[in-house]
């Protein structure tokens, strides 16, 4: 058999399968469909662009990535595109994708709601925007599910657990947001230094 065929295709999360960095015009427009896209939500458009269409990130790397701008202040998107774009082409790099996520959003939000100010009670929008909810809740979900992939593939069985505690501890118990963070961050950055360093040597 020859050698010459094309090689089997990578796995996504293979960094040898990651794109060139992309120049600042693509890392606008880039950002600027995400937000035009983003009904209910950017994140799941920003996944999907970055890990899946672009490849310019591996899933693994996406989930550290927001993980880190779940914790810092501010909304997760914006830290998101501010850190993405610093990473691949720096400072200039993360202003041109926190502006093409948010220039075009907010010129169109700017015009609905003078739109709405004038129309905001009448019946059939107000429907219209409950149906709209029940999407982006739908659209939520789907993307934590992605998210969670890589893990469960691994079958890290002591992230997983950390992963329901803090679920439990926020979403059931209702315990405040600020003191669970506080003892599940050391508790993450510890267990993950040991397994790494248990697996290097």
């Amino acid at each position: 058999m020859s050698t010459d065929s094309a090689p089997a295709a990578q796995e996504p999360d293979h960094p040898a399968n990651h794109a060139p960095p992309p120049r600042l015009a693509a890392l606008f427009l880039a950002f600027a469909r995400m937000s035009l896209a983003g009904f209910g939500g950017v994140l799941v458009f920003a996944r999907h662009a970055i890990v899946d269409q672009h490849r310019w990130m591996s899933a693994d790397e996406f989930n550290e990535t927001f993980a880190l701008c779940h914790f810092l202040p501010g909304p997760n998107i914006v830290n998101l595109s501010m850190v993405f774009g610093s990473r691949l082409r720096g400072i200039a790099g993360g202003v041109a994708a926190f502006t093409g996520l948010l220039l075009p959003p907010t010129l169109i939000m700017t015009v609905l709601a003078i739109i709405y100010a004038h129309f905001g009670d009448v019946e059939v929008l107000r429907r219209i925007l409950a149906g709209i909810s029940c999407a982006a809740v739908g659209l939520l979900i789907a993307v934590v599910f992605r998210m969670m992939t890589p893990l469960l593939k691994r079958m890290d069985v002591v992230v997983l657990i950390l992963m329901l505690g803090v679920f439990t501890a926020i979403g059931v118990l209702r315990w405040p947001l600020q003191a669970v963070l506080l003892v599940a961050i050391p508790l993450s950055i510890g267990v993950t230094y040991l397994m790494r360093r248990k697996v290097a040597a």
